[in-house]
């Protein structure tokens, strides 16, 4: 998307700015008085669904390999990070942020391939 002038900037910062705002606000006004059973079932159920897709999806690459042309170090080190540190801490964000870092670190510095080749 291409923004010629200011103002058309200006008008879809505004838009996003009251869109963020609204999506935010919007439970507070419908759950001003009580909060639904269903809301508080759906909030005791979220963290597990939320855990079960993100491993699912960390790992999808190590389950759709027809054969393991190699060991998978890096999830293998950064879904033990998560684990420890949550033991740790039980701090669920700062377990899967340090988690993600290890993860980017092995994968963009491609350390473990030196160290193996």
């Amino acid at each position: 998307m291409q923004i010629d002038s200011p103002l058309t900037l200006g008008a879809f910062i505004l838009a996003l700015a009251l869109g963020t705002f609204a999506t935010r606000a919007l439970p507070f006004v419908l759950f001003a008085k009580k909060i639904p059973n269903f809301v508080l079932y759906l909030g005791r159920l979220a963290p597990p669904m939320i855990i079960g897709i993100l491993l699912v999806f960390c790992f999808k690459d190590i389950l759709t390999l027809s054969a393991l042309s190699h060991l998978p170090l890096k999830e293998i080190i950064a879904s033990n990070v998560v684990i420890v540190l949550f033991l740790l801490t039980r701090f669920s964000f700062l377990a899967i942020l340090c988690g993600t870092g290890v993860y980017m670190f092995l994968t963009q510095s491609k350390i473990l391939e030196t160290m193996i080749s």
